[in-house]
């Protein structure tokens, strides 16, 4: 039986290709998510795919992946920087998390130096654009392996 994960996508990543792209590259997210599709299958893994702009519906989803999902794969956008609600959520999700980042936020303005998000996270992967998601399934597949 194959481990669902979610990735859960937060703020303006649905505005990938078109926002910044010097710092976010030009790939869409329905880009990253037909290789995140191809990759998870690969790797045995199913996968389920979202964005939402809001933080109380990226708090719901973390709360319904309790009930249906092995792990959390999250860019949580901006909210990596502000949000102790999404911290709190995930902090009460019993399976790995782990975070991704397109670009990488230590190299960014100090705003973005602090996450919320790392201090629940099995692992963090930043700065390596789309491919960061595909290592990160990588790492959920490992994670979902391993013996507990």
């Amino acid at each position: 039986m194959a481990h669902t994960v979610f990735v859960l996508n937060g703020p303006n990543l649905n505005l990938l290709g078109k926002r910044e792209p010097h710092i976010y590259g030009a790939e869409t997210l329905a880009d990253i998510e037909v290789a995140c599709r191809r990759h998870a299958a690969g790797l045995g893994l199913a996968l389920d795919f979202r964005q939402s702009n809001h933080e109380g519906v990226l708090i719901d989803w973390i709360h319904e992946a309790r009930e249906k999902a092995g792990g959390i794969v999250v860019n949580p956008g901006a909210y990596t920087h502000t949000s102790i609600a999404i911290h709190d959520a995930l902090k009460a999700f019993s399976g790995p998390i782990v975070e991704v980042h397109l670009s990488n936020i230590h190299q960014r303005e100090p705003f973005r130096h602090t996450s919320y998000v790392s201090l629940v996270a099995k692992g963090v992967i930043a700065g390596l654009g789309s491919h960061g998601y595909v290592l990160a399934l990588e790492a959920m597949a490992r994670l979902l392996a391993a013996p507990v």
